[in-house]
């Protein structure tokens, strides 16, 4: 039986883990509607076991706009031949989720792209995303920056690195490079990857200006962040909107 014929015939007895396959595929699939993908780079990872370390990823050099809940790997961080299997994942990508799913057990699922803002601001010398209206409120004093690029992350010790950059923290600007984020599920990473996007764009918008920025002061900018809080549940209707999208244009998805 073929990988995607068995995956469809367990869909019953593993409906759990199914689930998971087809948000995290609708997740890719956006990220090519919204412009966040890059050829065929990038990659978006979810755990699958209680303890985090067994987790689905894409394969290597798959379009995000043509992946299926069935084509997606399923890995084991502490498998240390993973790289040895004939459909082995991107090295880098193998890099950053295997070492993340494995140390950090609040990053169950991870999105790593480089998006057209989120990217120009993370390659400036100072990557902060400044809080200047309601959305770029909403990261101030919550992203984690990392200046330490030092080229493709394909090696352990980058892993290794990057896990310690992120450390407790939900967001990563990681210099000259792109963005990262975590969540608990697919909708709550999606959600703020959007919206880390979009506050980046506005910084972007902004300094093209070429005219000083209206800074919230701390106070403002840390009430405004709490007062995202609140909001939290509207991840999930945000993306469920977002897959019902999706069903329309081409529930394939799903498949």
């Amino acid at each position: 039986m073929s990988t995607v014929a068995s995956f469809k015939a367990n869909r019953k007895t593993d409906s759990e883990e199914w689930q998971l396959r087809v948000d995290l595929a609708a997740a890719f699939r956006l990220a090519a509607e919204l412009n966040w993908h890059e050829a065929v780079a990038n990659h978006f990872s979810l755990a699958v076991s209680a303890d985090g370390k067994k987790f689905l990823m894409n394969p290597r050099w798959r379009h995000f706009s043509r992946i299926k809940a069935s084509d997606l790997l399923l890995l084991d961080s502490d498998d240390p031949s993973t790289m040895d299997r004939p459909d082995a994942p991107d090295p880098s990508a193998w890099c950053i989720h295997g070492n993340m799913h494995k140390s950090l057990a609040h990053a169950r699922c991870i999105l790593h792209v480089h998006p057209p803002y989120a990217t120009a601001i993370a390659s400036l010398a100072d990557p902060d995303i400044k809080p200047i209206d309601q959305n770029t409120a909403r990261y101030f004093r919550r992203v984690a920056i990392d200046l330490g690029f030092g080229g493709i992350a394909d090696e352990q010790e980058e892993g290794e690195r990057l896990v310690r950059a992120l450390g407790n923290a939900n967001r990563l600007m990681m210099g000259n490079h792109g963005v990262l984020v975590v969540a608990e599920t697919v909708a709550e990473a999606f959600d703020d990857l959007y919206y880390l996007e979009r506050a980046c764009q506005t910084l972007v918008l902004a300094y093209s200006t070429g005219r000083p920025l209206s800074v919230l002061s701390d106070e403002v900018a840390e009430k405004t962040a709490k007062g995202w809080e609140a909001y939290k549940p509207s991840a999930f209707a945000h993306f469920a909107q977002m897959k019902e999208i999706l069903d329309a244009k081409d529930p394939s998805y799903a498949d």
